[in-house]
């Protein structure tokens, strides 16, 4: 059984930091990719990036510059940095966990970000 658990989120005012952790645990794949998608309210959940377990990542073009994703394949965790948080970054993160071959990814239960104005 695989479970993702994710920590970091919290409310923070536009302008100011916060960092998401998500660990894996279970068994899985070792070439796999990770990532972080989040879902506002009213809306359909998107990805916010990626990386793989190669080191490629992979960012949704409105947080580029903003975002950075880093992951520690011995420790199977996800990190996501966001800088410059802005109101509309408010959303619920969810941590995923995917690889070549798996038809339904493994997710989170997500973790809440909200960016006041």
């Amino acid at each position: 059984q695989v479970q993702l658990v994710e920590s970091g989120g919290g409310l923070v005012q536009a302008g100011e930091s916060l960092r998401l952790s998500c660990a894996a645990s279970g068994n899985f794949a070792r070439i796999n990719t990770m990532g972080w998608y989040r879902q506002a309210p009213g809306k359909q959940r998107e990805l916010v990036a990626t990386m793989t377990s190669g080191g490629n990542t992979n960012y949704a073009n409105s947080v580029k510059g903003r975002f950075t994703i880093s992951r520690d394949n011995a420790k199977n965790t996800v990190d996501l940095q966001m800088n410059s948080l802005k109101p509309e970054d408010t959303a619920v993160y969810y941590c995923n966990l995917n690889w070549y071959g798996r038809v339904v990814p493994y997710w989170g239960k997500g973790t809440l970000v909200t960016v006041s104005s």
